[in-house]
């Protein structure tokens, strides 16, 4: 490998965060780091200033999406190693791939469609290296793909920065794919809240929340794109989640300050312990909200912990890590 920076082609089109667009915070601290030279372009939408047109996106972008089609490095100006994030795998002929999965849900949904896990399998087959979110993410997606252990590595995504939340006075569940455990858990929260004079708002997708008013459940809905707006609002977070995700909002909720709750999962005692509260069962959730709520010590301590666990997750350490695995991939590729 040469002694001059890496020359990096990274697709802005696969951020799926809330909070922010993940890949061009990921972009942005890459470059600030002085130790690649980026080569920024969209697979899926209209190049931005500064980014690299792509001839004949619309037409190869379908191909891309079942990692076939044409080589993308022959698209780009020279690169050492090309990055993508989101549903389009485009294949490369002479330089390694690294592909970041962030939702396993496709994954999950095999019984009903194998064109998530085929894409995977086809890229990797061609010397691509897949990265997941953590290691539980990592252990699933080795048992859906059934490839070599070495083809899949772990480097948690950037958690786009926030600002503290100071005078939060709402209860805020995020709901991520466990729309009927939420559901389940909404009266026990509601009365909680009542007691406690606080709204609950419940971050969801469009879907979810039409299954939540559907039941005629009392809380108020916030859409995706409001989760800056709800996470300002919060006093006490609680996650609620299937695991497929990786839980940016929850650690995000750590770095603006606010206590956090979820369910004592494999994915959560691997991120969250120590930093956020784990519940055993919903009983324990709601008794911990009341207790976060209103014990300013216990806060005090959640808050500390949050802020050190959050700042692993910053964009800044995300690309610390991806600079080394680039380094690392590009070196095998060249051995």
């Amino acid at each position: 490998m040469n002694a001059s920076p890496l020359r990096v082609g990274l697709d802005l089109d696969g951020s799926l965060e809330s909070l922010g667009d993940s890949m061009t915070d990921l972009a942005d601290a890459l470059a600030a780091t002085g130790g690649c030279t980026l080569v920024r372009f969209r697979t899926r939408s209209r190049a931005d200033t500064g980014d690299v047109v792509l001839a004949s996106r619309l037409w190869w972008s379908p191909w891309w999406r079942h990692g076939m089609g044409r080589s993308i490095d022959r698209l780009l100006p020279p690169v050492d190693v090309v990055h993508v994030a989101g549903v389009a795998t485009p294949p490369t002929r002479n330089v390694p791939e690294i592909v970041s999965v962030d939702d396993l849900r496709t994954l999950r949904e095999e019984s009903r469609t194998s064109q998530r896990a085929t894409q995977l399998r086809r890229v990797i087959a061609r010397g691509a290296v897949v990265v997941a979110s953590s290691q539980v993410a990592r252990d699933e997606v080795l048992r859906n793909l059934g490839v070599a252990r070495d083809r899949v590595v772990v480097v948690p995504p950037a958690v786009p920065n926030v600002d503290l939340t100071l005078d939060g006075d709402a209860l805020v569940v995020n709901v991520t794919g466990a729309v009927e455990h939420f559901i389940r858990l909404a009266p026990a929260l509601t009365e909680a809240g009542a007691r406690l004079g606080a709204r609950v708002i419940a971050l969801t997708s469009i879907a979810a929340a039409q299954r939540i008013r559907a039941r005629g459940i009392d809380v108020d809905l916030a859409a995706r794109r409001e989760a800056r707006s709800a996470l300002a609002r919060a006093r006490v977070v609680v996650h609620v989640s299937d695991g497929a995700r990786f839980p940016s909002f929850a650690i995000a909720a750590l770095e603006a300050g606010v206590p956090t709750i979820a369910r004592s999962t494999p994915i959560n005692r691997e991120l969250l312990n120590g930093a956020s509260e784990l519940a055993e069962s919903d009983g324990d959730i709601v008794e911990q909200v009341k207790d976060l709520w209103s014990n300013e010590p216990r806060r005090a301590l959640a808050r500390a912990a949050g802020w050190a666990r959050a700042a692993d997750f910053a964009p800044s350490s995300a690309a610390t890590a991806y600079l080394n695995l680039y380094g690392d991939v590009v070196r095998g590729w060249e051995s």
